[in-house]
């Protein structure tokens, strides 16, 4: 089986198992905020958070009590297809508008920002790092660029149901960091 088939398997896998923890846990995201590492916050850091998409580990719990903690918070935005994530300065009361993929996303006229610390969506990740997501390449290509200019801390946010003993990877596939489940925080890659 090529790469690409390998993936598109664990993705059909991923998706079912990640269906399967979200609707057993609602309350997931709130478990999840109390995994964070919250030493990684520095006073003033900008994190990127996301809007949920219907199945994924709700982040809003964890990017309210970064705020409460003094994280300027921003989410992510689609500006062209096949570049790199921009990030939009957002508060939780600052309207929100549907764009590609159904994402939602801070307005226009939101201040861009430059994120200390992504928080990353994900259908799979195995004890390296490695993540799986929809094969579109907008987190990859984001963390190349910015890891290129310095060391953001990507943080993905899953179900413990998410994590797998392996995912395939290629060249262009950039890792995470940690990962916070509903259950704990890991460094990654674990220690032995």
């Amino acid at each position: 089986m090529n790469l690409q088939a390998l993936k598109d398997e664990l993705r059909r896998r991923a998706l079912a198992a990640r269906r399967i923890a979200h609707e057993a846990a609602p309350d997931a995201g709130e478990r999840l905020a109390a995994h964070f590492p919250f030493e990684l916050l520095a006073p003033g850091a900008v994190v990127s958070g996301y809007w949920p998409l219907p199945g994924e580990i709700d982040p809003r719990p964890l990017m309210a009590a970064l705020v409460a903690r003094g994280a300027c918070l921003a989410l992510p935005v689609v500006d062209r297809p096949g570049q790199p994530l921009k990030f939009r300065e957002w508060r939780d009361d600052d309207p929100l508008q549907r764009r590609a993929f159904g994402l939602m996303e801070p307005l226009e006229n939101a201040p861009e920002l430059v994120p200390d610390i992504l928080l990353v969506p994900l259908l799979a990740i195995d004890p390296d790092g490695n993540r799986l997501g929809f094969g579109r390449g907008y987190y990859d290509r984001t963390l190349a660029g910015l890891r290129a200019k310095g060391a953001p801390v990507a943080v993905g946010l899953a179900h413990e149901a998410q994590i797998v003993p392996a995912v395939p990877v290629d060249a262009f596939d950039q890792p995470l960091d940690r990962v916070v489940t509903e259950e704990r925080g890991r460094v990654i890659p674990e220690a032995s």
